[in-house]
């Protein structure tokens, strides 16, 4: 082995030990923690009684797949018998009503937050690059900004529960109004780190960039995608890093208070439900959801450096 893929172990190998240590001291300390704190339910659960939880839970998510395969596959069955005695008989296809798993609890909050931040993310750019470009419209919106950014996802829930409520009527819905309503609440509280991210990378750009374009007499379009977008890049995803951190914690709060499908809601059902594993099982949502914000956090990173032009830029 030379010297450098040596020296390249040893780097990784260093770079890898401090989180490993990290990891094993927190969950030294929960373990000590949790053993001395005795709740209504039992002891606080540790390490083991969450890792057997989730097992558990993944069990029960199998158990419920085949259930929903054996009850399409017998509904399939019948309707193929009755077709053979009757010809004309009109098939009909039920749904599998069974309680909503873990895993797609989760899938169904990880769908919410997406369309939610996908939504403030196309509303949340351009108006930030029209307040970075025109003090005019900074003057104008910015009130606004400063005004609703703090609000708390618990106002903005009742009003727009009840707004979905009185406009999204309809006999046969593409959406749930629960989808909608998280959703938009995601969307209302992840919109504001986008937006003034967005106006200060703009209006930070380098002057000569801006003096280039006007040499080049670029139309505003052109001037936008080809200056203004690609300066902008690494101020934009920082907003996006924080909207969609915000959007995620804001979904989590507003499935449990509206009681709406999602990972939200299983947390208070455990709650409610005050079993003896309740806590062990809340601990794994808890967990899964620190997850999947850290993956998430993890994915735009990924999708910045590759859309950024300076390739040696530090990204963290």
């Amino acid at each position: 082995m030379s010297r450098i893929n040596v020296a390249s172990l040893g780097t990784w190998l260093g770079q890898l030990a401090l989180p490993v240590i990290g990891i094993v001291g927190f969950l030294a300390l929960w373990s000590v923690v949790a053993s001395n704190i005795d709740t209504s339910l039992g002891k606080f659960p540790g390490p083991g009684a969450v890792w057997e939880q989730a097992v558990n839970l993944v069990d029960e998510h199998v158990a419920q797949q085949q259930k929903a395969s054996d009850f399409y596959q017998r509904q399939e069955e019948r309707n193929a018998a009755r077709l053979a005695q009757d010809p004309s008989y009109e098939v009909k296809i039920r749904d599998f009503t069974g309680p909503p798993t873990f895993f797609a609890q989760i899938w169904t909050s990880l769908y919410t937050v997406a369309v939610g931040f996908l939504f403030a993310s196309l509303i949340a750019v351009p108006l930030g690059i029209l307040c970075g470009l025109s003090k005019a419209a900074y003057s104008a919106i910015n009130p606004l900004i400063q005004l609703l950014k703090p609000v708390s996802p618990l106002a903005w829930l009742p009003l727009v529960t009840m707004v979905v409520s009185a406009v999204y009527v309809s006999s046969d819905p593409m959406f749930s109004k629960s989808f909608i309503t998280s959703a938009v609440t995601v969307s209302l509280c992840c919109l504001w780190p986008t937006l003034i991210n967005t106006a200060v990378g703009v209006s930070s750009i380098d002057k000569d960039l801006l003096n280039v374009s006007k040499v080049l007499r670029l139309s505003p379009m052109s001037h936008v995608f080809k200056i203004v977008m690609p300066s902008s890049i690494p101020m934009i995803f920082t907003g996006l890093r924080l909207s969609l951190g915000i959007g995620w914690m804001v979904l989590i709060a507003a499935e449990m208070l509206a009681q709406n499908p999602g990972l939200g809601k299983f947390v208070w059902d455990e709650f409610q439900n005050g079993s003896s594993e309740s806590l062990a099982r809340i601990m794994v949502a808890v967990l899964t959801i620190g997850i999947i914000g850290f993956a998430l956090d993890r994915l735009m990173l990924i999708l910045q450096k590759k859309v950024s032009w300076d390739k040696t830029a530090v990204l963290r």
